[in-house]
């Protein structure tokens, strides 16, 4: 019985990969630009920098870097910004999102955009926190990443 089902399991997965094969080449033809394979897209450098000029574009204030190599493993960057209100938080977050897609070939995840508060985009490589800033000074992100000397100032 158990080789019966190893045998199945070939089939199935021979399967999935024509299915995955032709989805790729489909897109692949559809997108010429976007890349689907995680091996091709963007490098964490280069995705940060688009990330910095989008949220510049945007008019994202107060923007911070923080440098997460060799800290966590939960990306390579971590950015945080503010917004002046949960309109403008919302738009910044949706216009990044849809550049890094279409600019970069980077799907990324997000959540928080229906309240406008605090929208948390994730490449995978780069985490971007986008708030409005009441709701930022509340949580202090900054203070729980940024070495002592690297603490932003108030203005």
């Amino acid at each position: 019985m158990g080789h019966a089902l190893h045998r199945g399991d070939d089939r199935c997965a021979t399967k999935e990969d024509n299915v995955l094969s032709t989805t790729t080449q489909a897109a692949s033809a559809a997108h010429p630009g976007a890349s689907l394979s995680p091996d091709i897209t963007a490098d964490s450098d280069t995705q940060l920098a688009r990330v910095l000029s989008s949220l510049s574009d945007d008019k994202a204030e107060e923007i911070v870097q923080v440098d997460l190599r060799g800290k966590t493993a939960i990306g390579d960057h971590m950015v945080i910004c503010s917004g002046r209100s949960s309109r403008q938080v919302t738009a910044i977050a949706e216009k990044l999102v849809e550049r890094l897609k279409q600019e970069l070939g980077v799907a990324s995840r997000i959540e928080g955009k229906e309240t406008g508060d605090w929208v948390l985009i994730d490449t995978g490589d780069i985490i971007v926190h986008v708030f409005r800033p009441e709701v930022r000074e509340f949580y202090q992100l900054e203070k729980m990443w940024l070495p002592a000397d690297k603490q932003p100032t108030a203005n």
